[in-house]
């Protein structure tokens, strides 16, 4: 049976606080413990203002979440919903775009680090609520937007943690970014 860690110890790995003895004892586990994966969830739970179950923390602020009408969802920390998980969230935020080389020395230092501007851009993402950076792409221009990770939670959860979801179907592991952008295509051309 392997060690247990307690939620304690996940705030302080969450926060940064965590002691370097702390760190190495959690690299030498020779096996997580089974519950880890629910005591970080329910650290992550306990740190957010709302109580839709958060699923998958995506980054710092976003979390796949299943709300009151038991969709599956990409939300901020701050509350802010972008909508179905199975479409890129990128889509529903604010986006800074820099193009200049004056713009990339701003973010990059010292110039000789920056971007290409002839070859490359630099995307923010923005939450549109709260304004908490969430993303940054560094692409040539004119790139689709990357979709960064669209998780197979049904695999996860029946797989990987012997936890099934009790919503499981093979819908639900399908990117439909497309079906978004193809109706907002038609709503152009109307």
């Amino acid at each position: 049976m392997s060690e247990s860690i307690d939620k304690d110890l996940i705030r302080q790995l969450l926060d940064g606080t965590i002691s370097d003895d702390d760190v190495q004892r959690l690299q030498r586990m020779p096996d997580k413990d089974a519950d880890r994966f629910w005591q970080y969830a329910q650290v992550l739970q306990e740190r957010v203002s709302w109580d839709d179950q958060i699923l998958l923390r995506l980054n710092d602020h976003l979390y796949v979440v299943r709300d009151k009408a038991k969709n599956r969802i990409v939300k901020c920390d701050c509350g802010h919903e972008f909508g179905d998980y199975r479409i890129n969230w990128k889509l529903h935020s604010l986006v800074r775009v820099r193009k200049t080389l004056d713009e990339f020395k701003k973010v990059y230092a010292p110039e000789p680090a920056c971007p290409e501007p002839e070859w490359q851009e630099i995307r923010e993402f923005y939450c549109p609520n709260c304004v908490a950076q969430l993303a940054v792409e560094v692409v040539p221009p004119g790139f689709p937007l990357v979709f960064e990770m669209l998780p197979d939670l049904d695999r996860l959860y029946r797989d990987f943690l012997g936890k099934p979801l009790e919503d499981e179907a093979p819908d639900w592991y399908e990117d439909r970014s497309e079906q978004l952008l193809a109706a907002w295509g038609q709503k152009l051309s109307s």
